[in-house]
């Protein structure tokens, strides 16, 4: 019998990492979608839906957060992509002085995820209501792409999101150290990037999926975590001091 692994990044590392943030305002150079953007893009991809279903490829939040009815679940494998925190976040859960990192699926390899069936069969107003969760301008709607799965059924087409990123804003293999650095300290008004890492982790190993990437990942964090609020309590420990003195 296995023994569950442990994560070492746990509830309360993450809430060492939470704190308030304002909102920003829209940055320049991003052009956001019109209704009418969102319409015609779910138009042209619920005309490849194919026998009227839409499946749906999670990899990361949607796993954990789908926010949409789901009628059937099927894991999957993407082969030719995996997993990479290769978007920059100055705003949702970083902020323009501390950008944060938000998952992709970055060319090459294979990411284990799961097929979600959407319920019902309007494919068009389906995919709109994911478009819009998931996709906020016009120079990011490339990265909404049909991808060739794999599952025990067979190989299944499915629609996934963030897909093969580039361009502005988008950080191709960068080392885990750099990116565990960024994830300890990054933070927005949605949340910080210790949540959003932690809870795609938990939720993978909980449904049998264990990224060894992640996993490292969640675990270089969590020495990161430790060791900025050990050199906070210092500095505060000193102040104290120098006060006293």
């Amino acid at each position: 019998m296995r023994t569950a692994r442990v994560m070492s990044l746990t509830p309360e590392l993450v809430a060492m990492c939470e704190r308030e943030e304002p909102e920003p305002e829209p940055e320049e150079g991003w052009t956001p979608l019109s209704d009418r953007d969102y319409s015609d893009l779910a138009v042209r991809l619920s005309n490849d839906c194919v026998d009227g279903d839409l499946w749906i490829f999670a990899y990361g939040s949607l796993i954990w957060k789908p926010e949409f009815e789901i009628a059937d679940r099927l894991r999957a494998a993407a082969f030719g992509w995996h997993r990479s925190f290769c978007l920059e976040l100055p705003t949702w859960r970083g902020t323009p002085e501390q950008p944060g990192l938000m998952m992709a699926l970055e060319r090459g390899g294979r990411c284990d995820g799961f097929l979600f069936k959407v319920a019902g069969n309007d494919c068009k107003n389906a995919i709109e209501r994911l478009l819009r969760r998931e996709v906020w301008d016009q120079e990011s709607m490339y990265t909404t792409r049909w991808i060739k799965t794999l599952t025990e059924r067979g190989p299944t087409r499915a629609l996934s999101f963030w897909v093969g990123p580039v361009g502005e804003g988008v950080a191709l293999r960068q080392p885990l150290e750099r990116v565990a650095w960024i994830l300890a300290r990054a933070c927005g008004y949605a949340g910080s990037c210790a949540e959003y890492l932690y809870n795609t982790v938990f939720h993978l190993e909980n449904s049998g999926i264990h990224d060894s990437k992640l996993w490292r990942l969640q675990q270089l964090v969590a020495k990161e975590i430790r060791l900025l609020h050990q050199q906070h309590g210092a500095a505060d420990r000193a102040s104290r001091r120098t006060v006293m003195d």
